[in-house]
Order: structure tokens, then sequence, then C-alpha cells
């Protein structure tokens, strides 16, 4: 039977989103997401040089390949021959022994030979449908790796960029903790202050001197992780705007459940996966049938080199065989079975791959929204505890609060400020993540460019 799409049950909208849609998101370039030129240069590199994409584009180039051979099969296959023999009969060879004739002859032959499979019930034409949806399959998987990979190196670039932010903290904050061993130190020889103060000033420097340490480290290898989707060897990345400063749209339309089946190409692979088990089962179910082969065969053949042209040397012949399967112990009807149980599979795994499509998107929805709130509290946050660590100085240099309570103020402004840029780290992310799951901006070829240019 012709393929025809399985029916699927599809939400009538986002959850998360209400009755409110527009134009989704993915119908966006994926370089418009963020102005970063720098995020965009590195994006282009990665689909030119990365090695999964670069795998992935040899992989359609091995399915267009193997669609052209099992195709070639459909039509008439010409080959040409030409042999030469010498050969000599047995003693035992009565009739050329009592002739006198010589025992040993020569043979030459040259011809051209036709063989045709008649493809009366469809067999190598859904072997062919079948392998040309694998060809599209691994198309739309490319794109699937395309889509992934820009997810990914966005993502990277993003916590690249807010490791840069921790660590600018850290040292802003470092040099704070070192003004503060100051002041602390020229009131303790001034007798204004106790010996713990110091010790707690001392403390608290070094502590914060190993978290700068941490961030640099960590930067170091979040720069490692970048060079590999880039395709390149470890070394330093480029730096573009900060990330606190890209701007973000407060609510994203992310489009009707449906068009997910035609924007997310592991959805449209999973398809083409369905087209190619559906056409197994019809050659499969072909092999019940007889095959029909037309063969022929126009040529010269002489026991001498000199008369291999003449009339006398043509040889020619013409056939047909029919071959139909008899008994074959109920093997080509468990073929049959086993092509049907496959795409029986198939089906469900393109059913559980629509559900996780669903759940990617409504998770997405939902993790971008809530991490737009939190990153708003966090800022609040942090205005306030700026104001209190203020308040809180004035106090401890009028000799009115202890520095303990200075330190307090200080470790909770310095942990909402990290808070803080991971709230911004994780909105952004959050937008990539949405993106990919609605299956959004996927380039064409590996080359393509953002700015199309």
């Amino acid at each position: 039977d012709d393929y025809t799409p399985p029916p699927v049950v599809l939400p009538d909208g986002w959850r998360d989103l209400g009755a409110s849609q527009g134009e989704a998101l993915a119908n966006t370039p994926w370089w418009e997401l963020y102005p970063d030129p720098v995020l965009h240069e590195l994006v282009r590199e990665a689909l030119q040089q990365n090695r999964d994409l670069r795998l992935a584009v040899e992989r359609i180039a091995e399915a267009r390949a193997r669609y052209g051979f099992v195709r070639a099969d459909l039509y008439p296959k010409f080959d040409a021959s030409a042999g030469v023999a010498r050969s000599r009969a047995s003693g035992e060879d009565l009739p050329a022994a009592a002739a006198g004739g010589d025992l040993e002859r020569n043979s030459f032959a040259v011809g051209a030979g036709l063989s045709w499979e008649l493809d009366l019930f469809g067999r190598i034409q859904r072997a062919s449908e079948a392998q040309q949806a694998e060809l599209f399959a691994t198309e739309h998987a490319r794109a699937a790796i395309a889509l992934s990979l820009v997810a990914e190196v966005a993502r990277a670039y993003v916590e690249l960029r807010d490791l840069d932010r921790r660590l600018e903290i850290a040292n802003t904050t470092l040099q704070s903790r070192r003004e503060y061993l100051e002041l602390v130190a020229v009131r303790y020889e001034g007798g204004l202050t106790s010996e713990l103060d110091l010790r707690q000033a001392e403390s608290e420097l070094y502590r914060t001197t190993s978290q700068v340490h941490e961030f640099d480290r960590r930067v170091q290898q979040k720069e490692n992780e970048l060079n590999l989707l880039l395709g390149r060897n470890p070394g330093p990345v480029p730096r573009g705007a900060a990330v606190a400063a890209w701007p973000i749209p407060p609510q994203v339309p992310a489009g009707l459940p449906a068009e997910l089946l035609q924007r997310r190409p592991d959805l449209r692979a999973a398809e083409q996966q369905l087209v190619a088990g559906n056409a197994r089962v019809g050659e499969a179910k072909a092999l019940l049938y007889p095959s029909i082969s037309l063969t022929g065969f126009f040529g010269f053949a002489s026991s001498e080199l000199g008369d291999l042209a003449g009339a006398s040397a043509r040889t020619w012949s013409l056939g047909a065989n029919v071959l139909q399967p008899i008994f074959h112990s109920g093997q080509l009807q468990s073929r049959v079975e086993i092509g049907e149980s496959q795409q029986r599979q198939i089906l469900l795994g393109y059913e559980q791959a629509l559900l996780r499509a669903f759940r990617e998107v409504e998770d997405a929805l939902v993790g971008f929204r809530k991490a737009g709130e939190l990153r708003e509290s966090e800022a609040l946050r942090v205005a306030a505890l700026r104001k209190t660590l203020e308040l809180v100085e004035i106090r401890y240099r009028g000799d009115v609060a202890a520095y303990l309570d200075v330190l307090d103020a200080q470790r909770a402004l310095l942990q909402a400020e990290l808070d803080e840029a991971a709230a911004v780290r994780d909105h952004c992310i959050g937008l990539i993540s949405l993106y990919r799951a609605l299956g959004g901006g996927w380039p064409v070829a590996p080359e393509t460019s953002p700015a199309g240019g």
C-alpha cells in the first residue's frame, strides 16, 4: 500500500501561552535572536568546521549513493565481454583422433549481453522508495544536527559570558575585600577594633581569592568546550556584548502545535523513517510473486582470430526466466511479518517523538517565562542588598555596627550578584532552548552564513 501519514492527536495550543499566538518565534532567523556579531561568527564557523555536522553530510552522500544503487535495478543492464582461450581435447576424443585433427585449439569471442528484471509487482520500486525515504531522513537528520549545533554554540557562549561576569564580580569583590582589610588593619592598630575583626577580614579576602581562581578555571574549561563545538583546538575565544545587554522579548509566540510537524527536522526525519518502513513491507510482499527476467546476447565466436568478424562467427541468444516461489517453509511470509512489525515499531517511535517534542516546547515555554520572572526578582534583591551594605558601612565607620554585620552584608551581596548573573544566563538559555524546541531557523546547507551574504 502507498504511504499515508498516521493520524496524530495534537493539542489545540500551548498551555503556557493560552489562546494568544501570532507569528512563531521559530520563523525568526537564529542570528536575529541575539544581535552579537561575535556569536554570529562563532556559529558560522561551527557550521563549517564541526565534525559531527560534517559526518552528517557524509551520511547524506552515502544515502544518496545507496538510492542510486538500488534504483539502477529498474533499468536494463548492458555488458560487453571479450575472451580468448586455448584448450586441448582428451586423447580419448576418438572423432578428433580418427580425423587426424589437432587436439589443441583456440577460441575467440566478443559480444554484448543484456539482462533486465521486469518489475511487474513493484519490488524494485518499493526498494527504491525505501532508500529514497532513507535519503530524506538523513537530510533531515543533518538539519537536526545543525539546529542542535547552533543551540549548543549559543548556549556555551552564554555560559562563557556568564562565567566572565562571575569572574568580574569576584575580582571587584576581591578589590573591595583588600580595601576593607586595610581599613580594619588601620582601625586595629589604632585600638578601635579587635583582632577578631582583622582575622575575619583576612579570611574573607582569602575566600574571595579562592572564588576568583575557581571562576578563572571554569572560564578556560568553557572555552575548551566551545572550541570543540567549533571544530578547532583549545584556545582563547573572542567575546562580544555582555549577556545582560542582549534584548530579550518579554513574551514569545510559539505558533500552533501542528506546525512542529513541518518545522522540526527530527520529526520530519522520523516520518521519513515511516515512509521507508512502509516501502520495506511492500518490498517483502512483492517477493511472494513471480520474478520475470529477460536476457539477451549478441556477439561473435571463432577458433580463428581472423574469422571473428565473419558472418559465420555470429552468435546470439534471447531468453526469459520466470521464478515463482512455491515452498520456502514460510520464510517469505515471515519476512513480510518482520517488515510489518518493524513498521509498527517505527510508528510507535514517531508517536513518542511527537510527545517528546510537545513536552520540550511546554517545558521551554514555562522555563523561559519563569526565568524572566526570576531575573527581575534577583535584580531587585541586588539593589536592596547594595543599599543594605551602604547603610551598614556607614554604621560601622561610625562605630554603631559591628564588623560582623558588614561581613554578612558583603557576603549576601556577593551571593546575590552571582545569583543575578545566573538568572540572566538562564533567561538567555531559556530563549535558546525554546527556539530549539520549536525547530526554528535551522540552515539549509552547512555553509549557510548568519548574514545570508
